[in-house]
């Protein structure tokens, strides 16, 4: 049975044969223990591309453990991608979401790709229901959140297909005024902050929210002070 998930690893592979990775420095933000949970955190510039942060936690010696990826594309004119792998006394999660934060309409075509991974994947169970999110409103249709015992291989194919897929759009996604892009990612990432959700109430929770709004403004999303 997987131990660990690779998300990010695929990721940074995926991206490297088309785009330059920098890493950024994240100082002490880069591995954080409290509690007994620890997160470890990197986050890279993508030249010509924008912003990816990969953050990994791991608590209960092993027993739970959690992966997160985002792609905060500014440079072009694609949402916001964000994957999470959630593994926990057995049970395991992958979460695939793409947020609106384009320009422009992201054209009905791109989506249809995303659809036929969703339903492609339509026999695994579902995640219970959340309370609702002011997020949810712009979180497209083809996103999907998956979870079961025992599926952990085709957790990981549904993970690949997306990020394949995406990166794929990459190279042919309209290039966008780098700035206006900026700053709707801003808005979603502080408004995200502001309200929170479940990884930034957690990390709120245990580190302050000084520490939180760095992972999560700057390390997490790119927003710069």
């Amino acid at each position: 049975m997987r131990t660990s998930s690779r998300l990010g690893e695929q990721l940074c592979a995926l991206l490297r044969e088309d785009y330059t990775l920098r890493k950024e420095e994240a100082g002490a933000d880069a591995h954080l223990k409290k509690n007994g949970m620890a997160f470890d955190t990197e986050a890279y510039s993508v030249e010509g591309l924008g912003h990816l942060c990969v953050m990994k936690m791991n608590a209960i010696l092993g027993l739970m453990k959690m992966e997160t990826v985002v792609l905060a594309v500014t440079e072009k004119d694609l949402p916001l991608f964000n994957l999470d792998y959630v593994s926990a006394f057995g049970r395991e999660t992958q979460i695939a979401e793409l947020y609106d934060t384009q320009l422009s309409p992201w054209p009905e075509s791109a989506q249809a790709a995303f659809e036929a991974i969703r339903d492609k994947y339509a026999a695994l169970p579902d995640s219970a229901a959340k309370a609702p999110r002011w997020y949810d409103a712009i979180l497209y249709p083809c996103s999907c959140h998956k979870t079961g015992k025992g599926l952990h291989e085709k957790l990981d194919a549904l993970a690949l297909d997306y990020l394949r897929t995406f990166a794929a759009q990459l190279k042919a996604a309209p290039a966008c005024d780098s700035a206006e892009k900026q700053t709707r990612v801003r808005g979603f990432a502080e408004r995200l902050f502001a309200e929170g959700g479940p990884a930034v109430d957690q990390v709120t929770k245990l580190f302050g929210r000084e520490t939180a709004a760095r992972l999560i403004l700057r390390h997490m999303y790119g927003v710069k002070p």
